[in-house]
């Protein structure tokens, strides 16, 4: 089985929703299974904060998850355009993977959740994928191929899934969204089997 690593930092629960659809869609490719991890919150004042396993939901993200994977799906909130602290704080301690290539020619996309319509989300996308990029990923979206692209009024972008969540961060994925984000967990399961197979 070709493990697909679905790396995600959720406030609020959306981004958390998005990840168990591109879970779902790499689940419908046979020979590929999801392995689900988390970041933990990061402190203000650079201390640690939380404690070694989570209460609730997927384990902490290891260097071995890494290593291991097939490809990787990276998913964070929007912040200021940007992703949140947790998942930067993470993604900027990953010096000793790029010296060893551990993502090197690994495919990767990105997903995110914003709380307006033009909150942010597809610059968050976008810086995203700059540092995958230094990691050597093959960076792969969602083309317009798939109609719920063009049907979406609300999140879904060509650079990945993505969620209106509203000011509350309370609305649910949108039939549109959530198919575009099991879409984007087909696809990159089916390019890591492809990319497997040559190798």
């Amino acid at each position: 089985m070709h493990e697909i690593l679905v790396l995600y930092y959720s406030h609020r629960g959306s981004v958390r929703a998005l990840a168990e659809e591109i879970v779902t869609g790499i689940h419908q490719v046979p020979g590929a299974v999801a392995r689900v991890r988390t970041v933990p919150r990061v402190s203000t004042v650079c201390e640690a904060v939380e404690d070694d396993i989570p209460v609730d939901g997927p384990p902490y993200v290891e260097v071995q998850d890494l290593e291991q994977c097939a490809g990787l799906a990276l998913g964070s909130p929007t912040r200021f355009g940007n992703m949140a602290a947790p998942m930067k704080y993470f993604v900027d301690g990953l010096g000793a993977a790029w010296a060893n290539g551990a993502l090197a020619g690994k495919p990767a996309c990105v997903f995110t959740s914003s709380g307006s319509q033009h909150g942010g989300q597809e610059s968050t996308l976008l810086t995203m994928m700059v540092p995958l990029l230094h990691h050597g990923m093959l960076l792969m979206g969602i083309p317009y191929t798939e109609p719920a692209l063009d049907q979406t009024r609300s999140g879904g972008t060509p650079y990945g899934a993505s969620h209106v969540a509203g000011a509350d961060g309370l609305a649910e994925l949108t039939a549109e969204e959530a198919i575009l984000a099991r879409a984007q967990g087909r696809r990159l399961a089916e390019l890591a089997l492809r990319l497997g197979a040559r190798a």
